[in-house]
């Protein structure tokens, strides 16, 4: 009820503002235990560096050191200035990280709105209308008289949040825009994995397509050679035929490394922000990249801090953490203080006199006493939610241990693979000369020559397709550990400044 007196409304509020200390209800989250494993693959299994050096022409071996701190800017150890440069640029043009970035914003902004509630809050409010009064039931015989009304006053209102109904929300937003945060963080990963991946494949279809491109000229020489001794009388048609058709058949190999290599440059095009027919990325060659020796691998119980989408789950498991507090605390009853101040008058001169002020204050109590058990099944749903986002967690981490134990394993058997194909090579290319040799002496057929030329041929491209393994490992191995992020996140924004008054 509106009383009449001195403003003394904001004193009395005041007063009673720090009354009723709360009581937050439900868990207070803390990170889960990180995995106790010691290493990420099976004893047993080979680590870049046990395999032997292989043979002539091999890359340099590769080494796993364990428990060493990854780089900043991964990307860097291949020393390519134009890799680099591709990756700044896609970091900077990318749509996905725009819309990432716009996304934590959203999200640090929403962490402030609701941070907002645990305050008072204060309205202003004014009103103009026009009214009339039956007075008959008092016993005044008269019709109603109309009169004017002016009004002007401010409300003021605080939720006590006794039982942490509110702190476990703005718990649960902070939550969610660490999430947001780290999805970023998985995003900038994401990008410059991609586009290292992509850089290299152009690299490394550009190095096949030239091999082919010298396999045929190859093949073109024995055409010739054999068109010769055919002339000569040494060589038949059935010779000429043979090696015309290890010509088709070669040529045969090029399109498909040609679309390849048109869907990876088109790819990195999207990567950067840009349409293919826009921009066109440089011409990679695998020579001019720098097979990094020393691999930095991370600490297994490190790992779970390292990678953004750990991270980000774990945040999302905090989300239900904050929730079944939420969900607590709405079993409990709700206190929430109210005042407030006003001026009314029937004529607007006289509406700042003070002669029709009036104040209030006053203490509202809601609590829960039947609901059907919807407020108990929405506390169990929480709890539920909550065993739902450990388990994602813990996915999360176990598909990531996997993801870095397979990096590990196929940089191990690449180092293997590189140095089997070029021993293969070196057999091939011998055999090759033996062939060739024999066949210009007169002792074998031209058949024989082709079937060496054909083992060469697979075992150049072998080499070819080994080596460029190796850098595309060797990228997935990074990215498989988290790296660089976490030291100099580029792309994060800063948190938004709390805005002034409302």
């Amino acid at each position: 009820m509106l009383r009449r007196g001195a403003p003394v409304a904001a004193l009395a509020f005041s007063s009673l503002a720090w009354l009723l200390a709360g009581c937050t209800q439900g868990p207070d989250f803390a990170s889960p235990a990180p995995p106790k494993t010691k290493g990420y693959t099976a004893s047993g299994e080979a680590l870049p560096g046990m395999a032997e050096s292989g043979g002539k022409g091999e890359a340099p071996a590769q080494h796993a050191e364990i428990g060493a701190r990854v780089v900043n800017d991964w990307w860097t150890l291949f020393r390519s200035p134009e890799l680099n440069r591709i990756v700044k640029q896609a970091l900077a043009d990318s749509p996905n990280i725009a819309q990432a970035r716009a996304t934590l914003a959203q999200a640090q902004e929403q962490t402030i709105a609701a941070a907002g509630r645990l305050l008072p809050q204060a309205d202003f409010a004014a009103g103009v209308g026009r009214q009339a009064v039956a007075v008959q039931p008092n016993g005044t015989k008269r019709h109603p008289v109309p009169t004017d009304v002016f009004s002007i006053g401010g409300t003021v209102s605080y939720a006590l949040d006794i039982f942490g109904g509110l702190k476990r929300q703005v718990e649960a937003q902070e939550a969610l825009a660490d999430v947001s945060q780290y999805q970023l963080a998985a995003a900038d990963l994401a990008l410059t994995g991609n586009v290292a991946l992509q850089a290299i494949t152009v690299a490394s279809l550009r190095a096949q397509i030239k091999t082919v491109e010298d396999i045929l000229a190859e093949d073109e020489k024995n055409l010739n050679l054999v068109k010769t001794a055919q002339a000569a009388g040494t060589g038949t048609l059935v010779d000429v035929t043979n090696a015309q058709s290890q010509l088709d058949a070669d040529r045969t190999l090029l399109p498909p490394l040609h679309q390849q290599l048109s869907v990876a440059r088109h790819a990195l095009a999207v990567l950067v922000g840009q349409t293919p027919g826009d921009w066109s990325p440089p011409d990679f060659d695998l020579s001019a990249l720098t097979l990094p020796k020393d691999l930095p691998v991370t600490l297994p119980s490190q790992l779970v801090r390292n990678r953004p989408d750990i991270l980000a789950a774990e945040a999302q498991l905090h989300v239900a953490s904050a929730n079944i507090g939420v969900a607590t605390a709405n079993l409990y009853p709700n206190v929430t203080l109210n005042g407030s101040i006003a001026q009314d008058a029937t004529q607007l001169g006289r509406i700042f006199t003070g002669q029709y002020s009036g104040w209030s204050i006053a203490a509202n109590l809601a609590a829960p006493v039947f609901h059907g058990g919807t407020l108990k099944a929405q506390q169990r749903a929480a709890i539920d939610a909550y065993q739902a986002a450990l388990a994602g967690y813990r996915q999360t981490v176990i598909q990531s241990f996997g993801q870095v134990a397979d990096a590990l394993q196929a940089l191990a058997h690449d180092q293997e693979a590189v140095a089997s194909q070029s021993q293969a090579l070196a057999t091939a290319q011998e055999a090759l000369r033996l062939a060739r040799l024999s066949f210009s002496n007169g002792n074998t057929g031209i058949l024989q020559v082709l079937d060496a030329e054909r083992l060469a041929q697979q075992a150049q491209l072998g080499v070819v397709r080994a080596q460029a393994q190796r850098y595309l490992d060797t990228a997935q191995l990074f990215v498989a550990l988290g790296s660089g992020w976490w030291n100099t996140p580029p792309t994060l924004p800063p948190p938004p400044k709390p805005a002034a008054g409302t």
